[in-house]
């Protein structure tokens, strides 16, 4: 594993990460870069049922998905130099339909839709820095899962600000930014447990 470089007084950027040759998967926020933990057996299942559906919703349609790990330089543009990127994400699913901002890095710019699942490890990030940088960056729909309580956060961007709403997993959840589309999670879950 690389140790990383000292730190610098303006932080990391897309173009450190990249240079990193061990097998650690980084996100950054700002320049302050974040190891990221393998996610367990529950995370792995409910994120590939999601994607699976949206999979399949979009087949022959203009939108993919894309599953973790994919960066997310979330506030590059056209022409940046990695040496310019200070913010990378490794969203667990993400949802793009303007495909030229997909690149063999990952994409730049906002997707249309971003699901975290949330574990341990990651609940404080998802819920906080990642959703405001989210919001920030014009991610139309973001969901934050939580297997455990099964519950779905979801926040559809509206002027700018996310306005909320709260879904059980144990009915089917719709996508917003994708009509018509419905996400059942329960093949994912444990059975809850009887009182």
């Amino acid at each position: 594993m690389t140790a990383l470089p000292q730190e610098k007084n303006y932080g990391y950027t897309y173009a450190d990460l990249l240079s990193w040759d061990d097998q650690t998967r980084y996100e950054l926020y700002d320049g302050q870069p974040v190891a990221l933990a393998s996610p367990t057996d529950i995370h792995q299942e409910v994120s590939m049922e999601i994607s699976t559906q949206i999979h399949t919703y979009l087949r022959g349609k203009n939108c993919k998905v894309y599953a973790a790990p994919f960066d997310v330089r979330i506030f590059e543009k056209p022409g940046d130099a990695p040496e310019n990127v200070y913010t990378v994400l490794q969203p667990d699913l993400m949802v793009i339909c303007d495909l030229s901002k997909v690149d063999r890095r990952g994409i730049y710019g906002a997707p249309d839709m971003v699901v975290e699942i949330l574990s341990p490890s990651t609940a404080q990030y998802d819920k906080l820095w990642k959703f405001n940088l989210y919001q920030k960056a014009g991610v139309r729909e973001y969901w934050i899962v939580d297997p455990e309580a099964r519950m779905v956060s979801v926040f559809t961007l509206e002027n700018g600000r996310y306005q909320a709403a709260a879904y059980s997993t144990d009915a089917p959840v719709p996508v917003t930014v994708l009509e018509g589309c419905q996400i059942d999670m329960s093949p994912a879950l444990p059975a809850p447990e009887k009182a």
